[in-house]
């Protein structure tokens, strides 16, 4: 993070405010571990193939990540009534990926849940919303209150 901002961190013990360790966008610490964990990852996509001899699949074609493959259960593909084929969803999977990163690995993405997904923009349901948070955020500023929620604000 002190890398990719161009931050600086100090941080002190309580015991003794003299000595510090200083991490800045120069400090080199290098893990060696690439650790990834269990996390529950969101896609949105056309379901652009579905099936597999042995093993049960589905294949989203995404913009942002292109062609995903995920795990299934035969009996999910089986007992779609309808043809999901060529029809945008969201998919709700869990995978490995890195905490620290953000990156996934392809290969362990499994299926939990299809989303029906039909993006589209309605300007006046959005603009009801703004009229009902108006009271609530009033004398608020959103840059403050923004950069406080990310830590980057200093009084």
């Amino acid at each position: 993070m002190s890398y990719q901002k161009n931050y600086d961190f100090e941080i002190y013990t309580s015991t003794n405010l003299d000595v510090s360790l200083v991490i800045s966008p120069n400090s080199e610490f290098l893990r060696k571990d690439n650790i990834l964990v269990d996390a529950e990852l969101y896609f949105y996509g056309t379901l652009i193939n579905a099936g597999g001899k042995n093993k049960a699949n589905i294949h989203i074609d995404t913009d942002e990540f292109g062609s995903l493959t995920f795990e299934t259960d035969k009996d999910f593909i089986r007992d779609r009534e309808e043809n999901f084929l060529y029809k945008k969803f969201g998919v709700r999977a869990i995978g490995k990926q890195n905490p620290e990163t953000g990156e996934f690995d392809r290969g362990s993405l499994s299926l939990l849940e299809l989303i029906d997904y039909s993006p589209v923009f309605d300007k006046s349901y959005l603009d009801t919303l703004i009229q009902k948070a108006k009271n609530s955020w009033m004398g608020v500023d959103p840059d403050r209150w923004l950069s406080e929620l990310r830590g980057e604000y200093e009084a």
